[in-house]
């Protein structure tokens, strides 16, 4: 086949013939290579290989022949101009003719006027379609009143939906893209459109799995994990994809470290609850669960508020029962265990109340991770006393506490890099989505990851992240930012102490005098007896001025040292006797 504009093909097409391949002869490039504008693929290469599914009539340009006018039909265009149902004719058009339908021009030098009706006589003329479908790829000269008393050529203009290799999506061209195309259905049967699959579409193809893949744009964004094979997820990476993993997941944090993990339900080592601790009793509040008390040992005094609340001391044992009122008068009813002769005393502590508090247990008891969620509510306070067995090392055991503060059953996909089928690891597609091509055919079973890591440390970014997402997290916000030290501030916000000069005075000192008056030219006797004058004077302003400058300064007046130079007397004749010589 002769390579077609691609206008003039697409115009010819017989849309029952689909799928067509086409392949680009001569490729068009529109503003400097921009691949697609408004969902529009905009550039193609010369050899690129389409294959087309499906064509849609976006609009119809009418052309009128006399004038050189052009007009814009939709694909539903009925020649109503008016009200619908009643259309609104035109002077020229007949009265025994619809305005909405098309007819074929006349021979040129025959009558001009109007056909009479079909031979069957169901309509007066040809639809917009209808007419299109007449025009065998070529415009043919029609007559419609709606439009104008003149012949008209109609030149449609489609949206082809067309499939391309290695795209994940339709691609979609307008008709008019200048670019000549040549039909290669025949000799290219064998051709197969490859479509590229985010990992997350994966995750829903139980199907297809095991199978391999191959990374063709790695994970964009900050990364979430810690793990060095996160690092590896490259353009180019061959991966074994196992399958789902039936595994769930613990959100943990580390407190005394500022870490963050994420445990899975295969970790294989052993719990032992911690006491929690409490800092006021806002938290001791929250801390209760239904139909349950709490027992707390007070690690930090506090202060009563007057007769109602008495103080409390370290050491002083108390149960947590209840929350008795509402609003801001609401207040937690607890016991105070006494001696062993007294029998203690009912206390409704506020909420407001400081004062710290650590629970009372004595469970020595080890658990595994599933049996300790089935008996502890989260969020919960745990040490690890047995490592797992399974890792070389796991980072877990070296941690004071862990605070396991939610579960997660995010689905997760078991996957190992082909170069290394043994060490799998499990990627949340959610988390960490990236695009990938799938091979064809079938893959033949790989080795079981033996080597799978159970721990992984999630950077701080994500994981307040994740705590945003969840949704009752009883977790702390992220810690805040010390408060920037403004000049004159000191870092807990309130103003340094001023100076005694300052705080003495309770206001600055008068402003310097102004500077005395140079002295008139005088004789040398004359400026003998000026002198003591000026020193006076000078003497008169250093008097005020001395007090103003150091209390100025932030320095005691009467404690400042000063170091002066002292004009020596030869100096202060040869002054003289300049000024006795030239006068100024």
């Amino acid at each position: 086949m002769e390579p077609l504009s691609f206008q003039e093909y697409i115009r010819c097409l017989d849309p029952t013939t689909l799928p067509r391949i086409l392949r680009i002869c001569s490729g068009v490039y529109f503003q400097g290579s921009v691949y697609e504008i408004s969902g529009n693929e905009c550039c193609l290469s010369t050899g690129d290989l389409l294959k087309v599914m499906s064509v849609a009539l976006q609009k119809v340009i009418c052309e009128d022949t006399v004038t050189g006018q052009t007009k814009e039909l939709p694909p539903t265009f009925k020649g109503e101009q008016g009200c619908p149902g009643r259309p609104l004719k035109p002077p020229w058009a007949q009265p025994h003719c619809p305005t909405g339908f098309f007819q074929p021009a006349p021979a040129p030098g025959s009558n001009r006027t109007l056909q009479t009706p079909f031979p069957d006589g169901r309509q007066w003329g040809l639809t917009l379609h209808q007419a299109l479908g007449r025009c065998n790829g070529r415009p043919q000269p029609l007559l419609c009143p709606a439009i104008s008393p003149h012949t008209l050529l109609l030149h449609p203009v489609y949206e082809v939906h067309a499939t391309m290799h290695l795209r994940r999506d339709m691609v979609k061209i307008p008709s008019t893209l200048e670019v000549d195309v040549e039909d290669v259905t025949e000799e290219a049967q064998h051709v197969h459109f490859a479509r590229p699959l985010l990992l997350s579409e994966v995750l829903r193809m139980e199907e297809a799995m095991p199978a391999q893949a191959e990374i063709l744009e790695g994970p964009s964004g900050p990364a979430i994990f810690g793990s060095a094979w996160v690092s590896r997820l490259q353009r180019g990476q061959r991966l074994h994809l196992h399958g789902l993993s039936p595994a769930w997941r613990v959100l943990a944090s580390a407190p005394s470290s500022g870490r963050h993990f994420l445990l899975s339900s295969a970790y294989q080592g052993r719990f032992r609850r911690r006491p929690r601790q409490f800092a006021g009793v806002q938290e001791l509040a929250a801390g209760l669960r239904p139909g349950q008390r709490l027992h707390v040992v007070v690690t930090q005094d506090c202060e009563g508020q007057g007769d109602d609340v008495p103080p409390l001391g370290v050491g002083d044992r108390l149960e947590a029962q209840r929350l008795q009122g509402s609003g801001p008068g609401t207040r937690l009813l607890c016991h105070r265990h006494g001696g062993e002769e007294d029998d203690g005393e009912e206390l409704l502590l506020p909420l407001d109340l400081g004062g710290g508090f650590v629970e009372e247990m004595c469970d020595r008891k080890k658990y595994g991770l599933a049996e300790l969620l089935d008996q502890q509510p989260l969020p919960c306070e745990v040490r690890v006393v047995a490592a797992d067995p399974g890792l070389k090392r796991d980072v877990l055991g070296a941690l004071p506490a862990l605070r396991l503060e939610a579960r997660l059953d995010q689905p997760f996909l078991v996957g190992s890099f082909c170069q290394e089928p043994e060490k799998g690891f499990e990627i949340p597609p959610r988390w960490l989505d990236f695009s990938l091509l799938l091979s064809e055919g079938p893959v033949r079973s790989p080795a079981p990851c033996t080597l799978r890591c159970r721990v992984e440390e999630l950077t701080e970014a994500f994981y307040y992240q994740l705590l945003a997402q969840l949704p009752s997290s009883t977790a702390p916000p992220p810690p805040r930012p010390p408060k920037r030290t403004q000049w004159g501030m000191s870092p807990g916000g309130r103003h340094p102490s001023a100076p005694r000069s300052l705080t003495a005075g309770a206001h600055l000192s008068p402003p310097l005098p102004p500077l005395p008056a140079l002295p008139q030219p005088s004789t040398s006797k004359q400026a003998d007896r000026s002198l003591p004058s000026r020193d006076s004077a000078w003497s008169a302003g250093c008097t005020s001025a001395g007090c103003a400058l150091p209390s100025l300064l932030g320095t005691d007046h009467d404690n400042a040292e000063h170091d002066y130079e002292t004009v020596d007397d030869d100096i202060q004749k040869t002054i003289r006797k300049m000024q006795a010589v030239f006068p100024f």
